[in-house]
């Protein structure tokens, strides 16, 4: 979340910012109740200081019965407070980040191309999507994972098992090499976790799984897990920032996919990805963003997908994202280009939520900022691979990165 005292002293500029990621909020009674609240904890604090004051000497009878009244006062006034802070908390939670100056501005089609890298393959004979070559193939069920568990669930099969553990193998090797530390991290995750990182864990517009009974969710990203797991700590960042190559299976409802775009892998319920996340100071966030994209790409370019890198508009970011990159593959499904990984700088919005600060050497903290990227993604991975490399015979020739990790030249 933002600061409330930047909000305050900078209301157009979080108005105008409010407008362009369209976000509707009443930004008048967010300050209106930290008016309020600052009021009620400064009235706490003064009878506070008064019934301390007051006990330093042995009371008579009618003082008895003026601390007993301002004791009363007091309780009062905290209960009338924690309601102020309840509806303050909830408002300023809905506050977006802020948008980074060369983002562009609009909504979901708005969004900037910054480069592309390779072409979409012109096949001398009928493409099929991956859906067809994986079926064909007899690597994928869907029919018996909409049996045993609900539609858009699936069984991998054979050398799509494989090809799913190759491509993690690839992406682990990657990231070691740029200096990642390894983490497999829960499937599980607090609500207050997911509500600090901003995923909503309840009601209609939720794309996460609750657990019945219990204050956990399914994640959906390893974002979640991640983020939370320096929360309420102070890191030592002298040495540079802390990078985290991170393994999790992810549970997603997509409420609301439909249509070409959710056929096959492009929506499912449950996938594995390995998930990048940073911890460093304020000055090297945006180095630290670049650095993402750029091993996003080296994953890219090793797998030999055509691809395009998008700047997406502020109407489309997500609440804690100051931007965000998109690379984007050729997929013969959408006869286009489909989001295959992601990346994002937060800042310190994610952090001032979670509690996660870093010690300067004055000894003073100041909040973190964090940042996600995607490296593997078992979904839209194996579907831009068989898309783009399939054959006339219906099989479909390995990536060369990837043979030694499948031991095979071809899938057939």
């Amino acid at each position: 979340m933002l600061d409330i005292k930047f909000i305050r002293e900078n209301q157009k500029l979080i108005e105008k910012n409010n407008k362009d990621r369209g976000v509707k909020l009443d930004l008048g009674r967010l300050l209106e109740l930290d008016e309020k609240r600052r009021a009620q904890i400064h009235e706490i604090d003064l009878k506070r200081a008064e019934l301390k004051k007051s006990s330093k000497v042995k009371p008579v009878p009618d003082e008895i019965k003026k601390l007993k009244k301002l004791g009363e006062t007091i309780k009062k006034t905290e209960s009338e407070l924690a309601k102020t802070e309840t509806q303050f908390k909830e408002l300023l939670q809905k506050v977006p980040n802020l948008t980074h100056a060369d983002a562009p501005v609009g909504g979901e089609n708005d969004f900037k191309i910054l480069e592309t890298a390779g072409r979409p393959p012109k096949f001398d004979f009928k493409a099929k999507d991956h859906e067809q070559l994986l079926t064909n193939l007899d690597l994928i069920d869907f029919e018996r994972g909409a049996k045993v568990a609900e539609s858009k669930f699936y069984f991998a099969k054979k050398d799509l098992v494989r090809l799913n553990q190759s491509l993690i193998s690839y992406g682990i090797d990657v990231l070691s090499g740029h200096g990642y530390t390894l983490v497999e991290t829960p499937d599980l995750a607090k609500n207050k976790i997911l509500e600090g990182i901003g995923f909503n864990p309840r009601g209609p517009e939720t794309q996460v799984y609750s657990v019945e009974n219990t204050e956990l969710s399914l994640i959906g990203t390893a974002e979640i897990t991640m983020g939370g797991y320096h929360a309420d700590e102070v890191l030592d960042l002298s040495r540079g920032a802390k990078r985290y190559a991170a393994l999790s299976h992810c549970f997603r409802t997509e409420a609301g996919a439909y249509g070409k775009e959710s056929k096959g892998l492009y929506r499912v319920h449950q996938f594995t990805k390995l998930e990048m996340f940073v911890y460093c100071k304020p000055e090297d966030s945006e180095d630290m963003h670049a650095e993402l994209l750029s091993i996003e790409k080296e994953i890219c370019d090793g797998l030999k997908i055509p691809y395009r890198v998008i700047d997406i508009a502020s109407g489309d970011l997500g609440a804690p994202a100051y931007r965000k990159y998109d690379i984007e593959a050729w997929m013969v499904i959408k006869n286009d280009y489909g989001e295959i990984t992601s990346t994002s700088n937060c800042t310190d919005y994610q952090a001032r939520r979670l509690n996660i600060k870093y010690k300067n050497p004055d000894g003073s903290s100041e909040f973190v900022h964090t940042l996600n990227g995607t490296a593997i993604v078992t979904s839209r991975f194996p579907l831009a691979i068989v898309e783009n490399h399939q054959q006339k015979d219906g099989s479909v020739r390995l990536p060369k990165i990837l043979q030694k990790y499948m031991g095979k030249e071809e899938i057939r």
